[in-house]
Order: C-alpha cells, then structure tokens, then sequence
C-alpha cells in the first residue's frame, strides 16, 4: 500500500541523537549524485532543511538505478535507517551534515519535469520567469524564510494588541468609493446594476464607525487595494496593521505602536528592537534637515539653510533666490572631494529629475572652497557655506537654490545618494523615527487646489479658532508617520468625531454639498450619536518584513505579487472578461476598449 509520503521526521531534523532509527521521510529531490558507482546520494530537501539519503543496492535490488534516474524538483518519499556519515566526510555547513539515511524503500510521490530554472541560480534569474513558475520560485530558502518570518511578525503583532484589549474585528471588503489618495478598484454589482463597489484603500471610515460603536480598541490585519502606479515597495494589494482607539491623545497611540512594532522586531530580530520611546521630530524639521517626510537616518549627513548668508551674495543664483523668497540649501559629502566630474554631473542630473533647475558645487580644500562656483563666493560666504555644513578638507558641498519644496526634495534625494556613494549607510541599522505636525492639506501639482496631506479625516490643529478658513495652507494636522530606515511604514492621526469640523473640511476641500451628502452622509450622521474622540494608525506589514528580512522589494515577502505593470504572470490575471458575463453585471465596454481585447 502506498504510504503517500506520510513522514515521521522533516529534512531537517535528524541528528546523531537519531543514529539506529528507523525513519520515514518526504520532500523534492535537490540534488542527485553518483559515487564509484556503488552508492547513489540523493539531497533530499523540504522546508526545514536537507538530508542526504544513500541509495545501495546492498539494501534492495535495484533501488540504486531507481535513485539514479530521479529528476531535480521531483517529490519523494523514503524510509531507511540512519546512521553516521563516514569519519571526515560531515557537512558542517549543514545542521543533519553529520548523518545520512541508509534508505530500504523509495516512493516516487510527484515526478517532475526539467524545471525551467535552477534553485541555486535563480537570482541570475528574470524577475517575470521567477513570477510566472511562483509555485517553484517559493521553494527557495530564502523565500520561504521571508514567509516564516512575515507569519511571526503579524503573530507577535496579533499576540501583542490581544493582550492590550485590543478587539480583531473584520471590515467590509466590497464597500463604498471615498477619497484616500489613490484610484479605486471598483467592482460592477449584479443586483444593482449600473452601481460599484470599491475595494478598500483602507478601513479609515469603518474603524471610525467602530469607535462610534463602542469597540474601544480595535485592530485588524487587513487587506487594502490601491489602482496606483507601482514600484518596489508598492504593490496594487497590500497587508497593513490597522488599529484605532478611543478616549485617547496622539501620544498613547504613539506610544502602544512604538512598543508593539518593538516586540514584532525583538521577535524575528533578537536584540535589534528599538528602545523606546521612539525618537520623534516633527514634519518641518524633517523637511530643513533631510529634505524628507521620511528620513533616512542610518548616516548623519544634514541639509544647511544659508539662505542669509549669501541673500547679497555676487553669485546671482544664490542672490536672486533668496530677494525671490526661496531657499539656498547645501550638505557636505565627506570625501566627495574625490569624485569625478561625471559622479557630479550624475548627482546633478539626479537634483533636476526632482525639481531643481541644477546643483551647485565646492569643493573644500585648504580651509576654503575651490572649483565649481567657488570663484562667485565671497571668503566670507564660503566660511559660512563651511560652517553650516560641518565640511572639512576632501568634502565635496552640494548646494540647491529654489523654493522650499524643490530645494528641499532635490537636496533631499541628492543626500540619499550621497549616503549611497559615500558608503555611509549601515545596512543592518534599523532606524525608526516618529515624524509629526504634518500640514492638514497640501497643493495639488497640477491644479493647484488644496487636497488632504493624509486623509479628510485628520483633525485639525487649529492654532488660533477660524484658521482652517482663514489659513487653510499654515494649518498643521493631528497626524503623524513611522519611518524606518528612510520608508514610510505607516501613517496615523487624531480624528475627527465632530460632524461640524468634519463637514468644515469637506468644504475646505471643496467638495460640493450634495456629494458631502451622498459621498459621506452616514460618517456625518454617525458622528451624531455619541462619537467619541478617538486616533488610530496603520503600519504596512509587507514594508516592515521587506526591511527586517533585508530584502529590496516587498515581492519577496509576498507570497504571490504582482508584476510593475500590476498583472500575475502565474494565472494570467487580469483576463478579458466574456461578454455574457459583462452583461450580467450591466457593464459594457468603450469599443476602443473592446477592439483591443479588453487592454486599455
């Protein structure tokens, strides 16, 4: 009777301890080779390591040819008997390397074809060949370490608020289209036909709701959907921690998700968790400082205002800039003395990408400044060029004049750069800062109207009564970040649970009153009826696991991702969808849409 591959120990459990005992094994084959002619080894491989098995015909007749004609990646199942390997021949490299299974039977439990690349190389390996065979890009070591390690992140995170009095409760995943910042998934229903659903960009308004409610402390591990262009640590769906309480301050929910975060950390990192409190800054002196809401911190490089040290300086970039109102901001690169006149010209290009109209450069030598535009600097104005940024001989100063945003994200993004090239960054540091009092609302680049920093449901920090009318752009928000090494993990703010203040921002927003009404009548309502003050966040999970396992991108913490362009190579999705089945859901195509096959 076949076994079906039923195992009284995994790959990587058998010791010497285990010498003598008969025992039942099953995995993929990782290998195969022949010795002398006598014996056949096989690796024998599953998620918990690997075991080399000897196959000899001594045993049974004919077991050692069947072992020899075994393929790569083929799933089977052994019994024998295990015994020591010979004196000198251990693998060290290898918790089982000092044991071997003698095997008396061979099951062959699911033959394989030539797979269409190898394990050991797959990182030579494209990115769309690794996504669509998935199923076998997963049996990696290193992936399925990255998933062990998601799955205890979000038990200790899980484990940690169950012991606060925390509540999981499950929100809505067909719901209704509210403005979060990004396009939503809609959903065409059948029933209702000519109506949507849209898939969450968050449960912002249901864990509000919640708090209405009288759940208290609530947290979920929740799916979010958001039709947003894609890049390394963005995928079109994505896991996030969302948690909400009431009768609480900004600083309790800062504090309950420092520590939670801590012990996630301490649990798949041991004695790498952060101490807390968090360090925090807020969002205007992350902006002067590093150019950045989200703040690398793993290398001490600053940004430097000198705007009134050279506003009456003879080099008219500098001077102009400044009598226009903008800002002249520089950093020091130590040793970036060195660099070539093409690495400058590249972090030159790179300032433009992000704004900046070009980058000025010196270099410090001798105690002053020499080359580039240090000819138009006075001795004195390049003294203070020195002073501001700490540069020492064999720095190279970069320096952007523009308005605020663009000389802060062009510098910004300059000094990452810098970090890189300077080879300052530490690439096991875990560097975690708070940053708080963002502005409520930001411009928007193409038309120039106020939209929400966050969200339209961050209350406002007024800092006189009537500002949010009178000073809509100066007014900062009850809202605050978690930065780690330099990303965003998760944003979070103090609600509003009053339907006055709430609807005084829909208007500030400019939304028109019948889509208040229509968009978010029931939130308005609901803040009727004893809502009481409540804050929350949101930490996005496939971010911090991407940075605790060391990896670049969060595909590699995402069991099944999706590609930049948002498709599944593997399924093939998204798929053109049958004309009877658009019908019954009431949906028809543009026929530009049509002709193409359902691409847009």
């Amino acid at each position: 009777m076949a076994s079906q591959g039923v195992r009284t120990h995994t790959c990587g459990e058998l010791r010497r301890s285990h010498v003598g005992q008969s025992v039942a094994l099953s995995g993929w084959v990782n290998s195969c080779r022949e010795m002398g002619g006598a014996l056949v080894f096989v690796d024998l491989r599953d998620k918990y390591g690997i075991t080399q098995v000897a196959f000899d015909d001594s045993v049974q007749a004919g077991l050692r040819e069947r072992a020899r004609g075994l393929k790569g990646e083929s799933t089977i199942h052994v019994r024998g008997v295990v015994r020591p390997r010979p004196e000198g021949q251990a693998n060290k490299e290898r918790a089982t390397g000092e044991v071997e299974v003698l095997a008396h039977e061979l099951e062959v439990l699911g033959p394989a074809k030539t797979p269409p690349f190898d394990l050991a190389n797959a990182e030579s390996v494209s990115d769309e060949l690794r996504l669509q065979y998935r199923y076998i890009d997963l049996r990696r070591e290193r992936l399925q370490k990255n998933l062990t390690m998601r799955h205890d992140v979000l038990l200790a995170l899980r484990n940690r608020l169950s012991s606060l009095g925390f509540t999981e409760v499950e929100t809505p995943i067909l719901t209704k289209a509210t403005p979060e910042g990004a396009r939503d998934y809609l959903v065409p229903s059948r029933v209702h036909k000519g109506s949507f659903y849209a898939l969450p960009q968050s449960p912002q308004i249901f864990k509000q709701i919640l708090m209405v409610a009288g759940v208290d402390k609530y947290f979920q591990i929740c799916r979010c959907f958001r039709d947003e262009d894609l890049r390394a640590d963005r995928q079109p769906e994505f896991t996030q921690l969302d948690v909400e309480m009431s009768f609480v301050e900004q600083e309790h929910v800062l504090a309950m998700i420092s520590a939670a975060v801590a012990h996630a950390v301490d649990a798949v990192r041991p004695g790498r968790a952060p101490s807390l409190p968090m360090r925090s800054m807020t969002w205007t002196d992350a902006m002067e400082k590093y150019g950045s809401d989200k703040p690398d911190l793993r290398f001490a490089v600053r940004l430097a205002d000198v705007t009134e040290a050279v506003r009456a300086s003879g080099f008219g970039v500098f001077a102009n800039t400044a009598k226009a109102g903008g800002r002249v901001r520089v950093l020091a690169a130590p040793g970036g003395g060195a660099f070539s006149r093409k690495e400058i010209t590249e972090l030159e290009e790179l300032a433009k990408l992000h704004g900046a109209k070009g980058l000025a450069w010196f270099k410090a030598s001798a105690g002053a400044l020499e080359g580039g535009s240090a000819k138009f600097l006075a001795p004195a104005e390049q003294q203070a060029l020195r002073q501001a940024t700490g540069a020492q001989d064999g720095d190279l100063l970069l320096a952007v004049a523009d308005t605020f945003d663009v000389s802060a994200k062009a510098l910004g993004a300059v000094r990452l750069a810098v970090g890189r090239k300077c080879k300052l960054i530490d690439p096991h540091a875990l560097e975690f800062t708070w940053v708080v009092d963002f502005p409520l609302f930001e411009r928007d680049a193409e038309t120039g109207e106020l939209t929400p920093a966050h969200h339209p449901f961050c209350k406002p920090k007024e800092a006189y009564p009537g500002q949010l009318e009178q000073d809509p752009a100066g007014t900062l928000a009850h809202s605050y970040d978690l930065v780690l090494n330099g990303i965003e993990l998760g944003s979070g703010s103090v609600r509003i649970h009053d339907s006055e203040l709430q609807h005084r921002v829909f208007q500030r927003i400019g939304l028109p009153e019948k889509e208040i009404r229509d968009r978010f009548g029931f939130v308005l309502d609901c803040f009727q009826f004893g809502a009481p003050p409540h804050a929350g966040f949101a930490v996005g999970l496939d971010r911090l696991v991407m940075i605790l396992a060391g990896e670049d991108s969060i595909r590699e913490v995402i069991a099944f991702p999706k590609t930049a362009t948002a498709a599944d190579l593997m399924t093939g999705a998204p798929t053109v969808v049958p004309e009877k089945q658009l019908a019954e859901a009431g949906v028809m195509l543009l026929p530009a849409v049509a002709a193409s096959g359902g691409a847009a």
